[in-house]
């Protein structure tokens, strides 16, 4: 039975979203932000799992403090003009920890991972791609490059890596390479915000194309994902290349929006930025490694060619984007 309540949730939840991107004073959009908040909540409800509404109470309680903090400095900012004059790095303090507490950025990220960890697939999807788009472009409207920024790009990636290494569950791993991601997003949009788009749009991309096969094979965790891709050589081989392209491991797809923040940084003579961002990335591409070659090796029966019938268009046509993009995006090399 269509739950024709979600989809109308739905709506309401990408229609928060464009009004605050597209709003001319600060007030609507945090209108926006609170339309888009209390329309995911019901969302995140799951009749066959307790755990979403632990998850929905805990996102809920994080997005209100965020968007409180977020209306005072508003408010603040429109009545004592005076003050902030003097004070107005303290008041851009206020609003982008509130923007990034939204998002889920590190040091304002502890409540992302538990909050996914009850989630299901898909409403996990949309807690990892959708719901950072608006928080990112409001923080276009009111960032400077700041050694605030420069912390929390640095703590971002440095938090994504190291607490990343011990976990067994799928969701927890996607969620710190979410937070390591925002750290390059954070990077690239201070100088070009096309390259922002472009990182985004791939990230979603490859994102996409490893929830759609965790989601139809019903993967929690790593125990999981060894014994249910082992009757399909070519899935496991094709799937397990995705992690290897969220990483930014060339020549796959997730390596071109990398380049292309690595090749701002270096112009604006952000060198030891740069350097740590890469260091710190390889931690992560550490383990999607050990999830590639512990699941390569642990093979009890496969067949070489058999697909899914319900997975092969989809694997077929987003591995191809996914995987082969990078000789395509060349191509728009000169626009960004």
């Amino acid at each position: 039975m269509l739950n024709l309540y979600k989809i109308l949730f739905f709506l309401m939840t990408i229609i928060g979203t464009l009004i605050a991107i597209s709003s001319y004073s600060w007030l609507s959009m945090w209108m926006g932000l609170e339309i888009n908040l209390l329309s995911i909540i019901p969302l995140l409800k799951d009749s066959n799992n307790m755990f979403p509404s632990e998850s929905a109470l805990k996102y809920f309680i994080t997005q209100s403090l965020a968007s409180s903090i977020l209306l005072m400095s508003i408010i603040l900012s429109l009545n004592l003009k005076e003050f902030f004059m003097e004070n107005m790095q303290f008041l851009s303090m206020m609003m982008n920890s509130a923007l990034l507490t939204k998002m889920g950025a590190a040091p304002f990220h502890a409540w992302f991972p538990e909050v996914m960890e009850g989630l299901n697939w898909m409403t996990g999807l949309l807690m990892l791609t959708w719901q950072k788009i608006a928080p990112m472009i409001l923080i276009f409207y009111s960032c400077n490059l700041s050694m605030f920024f420069l912390l929390i790009i640095l703590i971002s990636t440095i938090f994504s890596g190291i607490l990343g290494l011990n976990q067994i569950s799928l969701r927890k791993i996607l969620t710190y390479s979410s937070i390591n991601h925002i750290s390059w997003m954070l990077a690239s949009m201070f100088y070009s915000q096309t390259t922002w788009l472009i990182y985004f749009s791939i990230y979603s991309l490859i994102t996409l194309n490893i929830v759609i096969i965790f989601n139809f094979l019903k993967i929690f965790y790593l125990n999981q994902l060894f014994s249910s891709l082992n009757y399909s050589k070519s899935l496991k081989f094709s799937f397990l290349l995705n992690f290897l392209s969220l990483g930014g491991l060339p020549p796959f797809l997730g390596f071109f929006p990398k380049w292309l923040v690595i090749n701002n940084l270096i112009l604006n003579k952000f060198y030891f930025l740069s350097l740590l961002l890469i260091l710190f990335t390889l931690i992560t591409l550490f383990f999607y490694l050990r999830i590639c070659f512990s699941t390569m090796m642990l093979n009890t029966k496969e067949t070489l060619i058999f697909l899914p019938k319900k997975l092969n268009f989809k694997i077929l046509l987003i591995n191809f984007f996914s995987l082969s993009g990078l000789l395509i995006c060349t191509l728009i090399f000169n626009y960004v």
